[in-house]
């Protein structure tokens, strides 16, 4: 079974140096949503902070796979005091 890695990015990067072994890209994929969903979950100021938030799944060649990119953006209107 193909094993997938989910390296974080939120300023610095934190590379998964275990992986985890998946059935192909589709289940990566999943796995990559809910990761970044738990995070959001645990800790939601990580978007808040003006940083954007990535995961970054590669294959065990190290070839990046596909990216998920999460950010905030204040609208104008909460802006106002």
């Amino acid at each position: 079974m193909p094993r997938y890695f989910f390296h974080t990015v939120d300023g610095g990067r934190d590379f998964d140096q275990e992986g985890t072994e998946l059935p192909n890209d589709a289940a990566a994929r999943k796995a990559a949503i809910r990761f970044a969903g738990a995070v959001m979950h645990d800790e939601p100021d990580v978007l808040w902070d003006g940083r954007d938030y990535r995961v970054e799944v590669t294959n065990e060649t190290g070839a990046l796979l596909f990216t998920i990119v999460m950010l905030s953006i204040d609208a104008p209107a909460s802006n106002r005091a």
